[in-house]
């Protein structure tokens, strides 16, 4: 397949696309491929759920380090609290010993909600692309971009922060004084030039020869588009070559890859797209990444390990559950993992026993309604939607807040309501009246990608804060967010991985920052796992005895543990 996007790319190189498709692997092996053939590159992660380090076996900051083994070769990884730390301080920073204490504090909870991180990450991925001596030493730079949603929203952010700029004229925003975001303008219209030139930018867009994450890169294609960058090339990652007839599961893995393909969106059809053989051994480290281009899938032997007792099967927590009155259910993990599959699932078992259920889902991507199908009696299925929040949010604050100030305050209120920022607190609301919900019935929360995930979280703790500055009431849904999230027997999170290193790593991550957050998972969920299967292709055998070791991990942790299967068909929700 063509592969040019490697022979002859152009400065910039962003990769995107569903959770778990391989993003970083596809980025990180085209850096390693440029800097052999003589380029400096410039490897940078602004995804909230990296695993940059894990895949090159480093411990990266965001100042680029020269990569031992690839000469040519430098990595940052953007970690976007840390980022917000330095953003605010650099904004606040001017003002101590100036100010009084108070107007101090006030400043540094203005700029503590989740809007702040993302702006403040966003600004070290313009910094690189707007501003052209900031990496004048590379001769390309490759983003490993966070899954599909957050990068749409990264990517359309320069727009928005332009324009908000270019029509406020009140000297304020939720993100602090205006003057710092009318020192970024020239930078931020730098950036949308570079990126809409496809002589200077390109998009890789990821996917599995699966249906969802295919319909995933068609929609981030087209969305892409919209933004003007047009400059695109698929990549479709672990097609499994053809099989022996006599092992069912690899036949059936054959098939399901190839009738995804055959029916791929024709978007996606007409692009030009290099497919890659699934493979069985490990993809981190040096020469894993030097030969993920390559067709061959030379096999090491499997070595044997004995099938220790597997943990339970999901049917168990579904007994578990339904014995419960009500209460908020969350499935979480690394994107691609199938928590909204699992999410349906279990909202439709629950629905299916006679119970009243809230099938919800927070994450910008949303396929709720996709994987569902018609939803059975008994299932309310929603989304929240931003825009619609949005657009409530403003026209509540200023039918509240607004109603009595004079015309030059309430269009400094209105200015301020434009702002990127607003979005994420009316978001922010639904999901606080939802969760709600879980009083009297149940709430089936499938959320988004871990680092999104964590950002809405945090937000429970900043809230009040940013809502201060525009409504006088704080409402009672949003009051009582934390202490209900944090009550094991209203709230249950359960973490969703599949048997593979990456997404098990990235769920005892995001485990040990919920319990930091006073938030005990009440399990866990291995997906999509060949380990209870009989596999005779060499690659998939490859693959189940490779399982063993991170499914011990989970165990390990002593919390109730349950395991899913690998379907030749996508689960679908059983009514």
């Amino acid at each position: 397949m063509s592969q040019n996007f490697i022979a002859n790319p152009p400065r910039n190189l962003f990769f995107t696309g569903k959770g778990g498709v391989g993003k970083t692997t596809a980025s990180t092996a085209t850096a390693i491929a440029l800097a052999d053939h003589g380029k400096r590159v410039l490897l940078v992660s602004t995804d909230p759920a990296s695993n940059l380090d894990e895949v090159l076996g480093l411990s990266l900051s965001a100042e680029p380090a020269p990569v031992p083994g690839v000469s040519g070769l430098f990595a940052a990884n953007v970690d976007p609290v840390e980022a917000a730390a330095a953003y605010r301080e650099k904004m606040v920073g001017p003002y101590r010993g100036i100010l009084p204490e108070a107007a101090l504090r006030s400043m540094e909870e203005q700029l503590s909600g989740a809007c702040t991180v993302e702006i403040a990450a966003f600004n070290e991925f313009a910094r690189l692309m707007g501003n052209p001596d900031a990496a004048a030493s590379f001769d390309h730079i490759i983003f490993d971009t966070a899954p599909t949603g957050h990068t749409l929203r990264l990517l359309s952010l320069p727009a928005a922060w332009s324009d908000f700029i270019d029509t406020n004229t009140g000297g304020t925003s939720c993100l602090g004084p205006l003057a710092g975001l009318k020192e970024q303008h020239k930078l931020y219209a730098g950036t949308r030039r570079v990126l809409a030139d496809p002589a200077q930018t390109m998009v890789v867009v990821v996917s599995r020869p699966d249906e969802a994450p295919l319909n995933e890169a068609a929609r981030a294609s087209a969305e892409l588009r919209e933004l003007r960058v047009a400059n695109q090339h698929l990549v479709i990652n672990g097609v499994l070559q053809m099989p022996h007839p006599d092992d069912p599961i690899a036949v059936a893995w054959h098939d399901r890859n190839m009738k995804a393909l055959s029916n791929m969106p024709p978007e996606l059809q007409s692009m030009p797209r290099t497919e890659l053989p699934l493979r069985g051994t490990e993809l981190v480290g040096i020469p894993a990444l030097r030969a993920f281009f390559t067709q061959e899938c030379v096999m090491p032997p499997a070595s044997s390990i004995p099938a220790a007792s597997l943990p339970a099967p999901l049917n168990d927590l579904l007994g578990m559950l339904s014995a419960q009155p009500g209460g908020v259910i969350m499935t979480m993990g690394k994107g691609g993992v199938g928590k909204t599959t699992l999410a349906v699932n279990i909202a439709s078992a629950l629905a299916a026993l006679g119970k009243k259920v809230h099938l919800t889902t927070t994450d910008p991507a949303a396929h709720v309604a996709q994987t569902l199908g018609e939803a059975p009696d008994g299932l309310q299925v929603s989304r929240i939607d931003p825009e619609v929040e949005t657009e409530a949010y403003r026209m509540e604050v200023l039918a509240t807040a607004g109603a009595d100030l004079d015309d030059e305050a309430r269009a400094l209120m209105e200015e301020d309501l434009r702002s990127p920022c607003t979005e994420e607190i009316a978001v922010f609301r639904a999901f606080a009246r939802i969760v709600a919900e879980g009083a009297d019935s149940f709430v089936v929360v499938d959320t988004a990608p871990t680092g999104h995930t964590l950002l809405l979280l945090d937000a429970s703790e900043s809230y009040h804060r940013e809502v201060s500055r525009s409504m006088s009431d704080i409402p009672e849904t949003v009051r009582q967010l934390l202490p209900r999230l944090r009550d094991p027997a209203f709230t249950k999170v359960f973490l969703v991985t599949l048997p593979e290193a990456t997404p098990v790593h990235e769920a005892l991550a995001l485990q040990k920052d919920l319990r930091r957050a006073g938030i005990e998972p009440a399990g866990w969920i291995v997906n999509q796992s060949l380990a209870p299967l009989t596999v005779t292709n060499q690659v998939l055998e490859q693959r189940r005895t490779r399982e063993f070791r991170y499914i011990a991990e989970v165990v390990r942790e002593g919390l109730p543990t349950f395991l899913i299967p690998w379907q030749s068909e996508p689960a679908k929700s059983r009514q």
